[in-house]
C-alpha cells in the first residue's frame, strides 16, 4: 500500500440515476478521486462524480462530491492493472456435479 486518504462525500449530491447494480446485487456508485500536489484548506484530494466519455467530450462541468487529504504515503503510487478472471477449463467444467 502506498497511500492512505481520509475523505468525506456529500451523499445528498449523488445522482440516483448513476447508481449501478452489480452482478452480486449490490448497488455501486462510480466516482473519480484526484490527488493534487498542492493543498487547499488543508485538503489535497478531490472527489468527483465519474463522467462518461460522452460527458468528457462535451466538456460537461465536473460535479464535486467531497474532499479529503492524504495522511500517509510511501511516495510510490502505481497504476492499477486489470486482472484476468480465473476461468474453469472446459474439461473440469464438464465433470462438475451441478
Amino acid at each position: 500500500m502506498s497511500t492512505l486518504i481520509n475523505a468525506s462525500i456529500r451523499v445528498d449530491r449523488l445522482p440516483k440515476e448513476k447508481f449501478v447494480k452489480g452482478k452480486d446485487g449490490a448497488v455501486y456508485y462510480n466516482m473519480t478521486i484526484a490527488i493534487n500536489d498542492d493543498t487547499r484548506y488543508g485538503n489535497n484530494v478531490a472527489i468527483m462524480d465519474a463522467q462518461t466519455k460522452e460527458e468528457r467530450d462535451a466538456k460537461k462541468a465536473k460535479s464535486y462530491l467531497g474532499n479529503g487529504k492524504v495522511f500517509w504515503t510511501d511516495g510510490n503510487v502505481v497504476l492499477a492493472e486489470r486482472e484476468e478472471e480465473d476461468k474453469v477449463p472446459e474439461a473440469v467444467e464438464e465433470n462438475l456435479p451441478f
